[in-house]
């Protein structure tokens, strides 16, 4: 199975050092109202032996436009394809969700490469 998003390799894979990626514009559909779910996700992690491509990154979350997925699901779903991608010593995601109903939902979810 192909990776979710392309890599590069680490140009300093013996330094331990961490990058955040911010996507200001997340857009997936609520998988009960229909209603698109407008967010932030923050891609916080320590590499290993290579690093995520932005641009597909950046092509990788934009496929969520018309998906019906719910927030925790998203979030996971995340880091388990990024985690997959680019076997990260540290990973976090976090989804910053715009309010729906008078409310937000800020959803966390973390991996550490055993060993570590």
């Amino acid at each position: 199975m192909a990776a979710a998003v392309e890599t590069f390799p680490n140009q300093f894979p013996n330094r331990e050092y961490e990058i955040e990626i911010t996507c200001p514009e997340f857009t997936a559909v609520c998988p009960k109202t229909g209603q698109p779910d407008f967010g932030t996700i923050v891609i916080t992690y320590v590499p290993a032996a290579t690093c995520l491509e932005l641009k597909s990154l950046k092509l990788y979350l934009f496929a969520f436009r018309d998906r019906g997925i719910f927030y925790e699901h998203t979030i996971n779903t995340i880091l388990d394809d990024l985690t997959g991608s680019c076997q990260p010593l540290r990973m976090k995601i976090v989804g910053l969700f715009n309010p729906r109903g008078g409310m937000t939902s800020r959803i966390t979810a973390t991996f550490e490469a055993s060993g570590s």
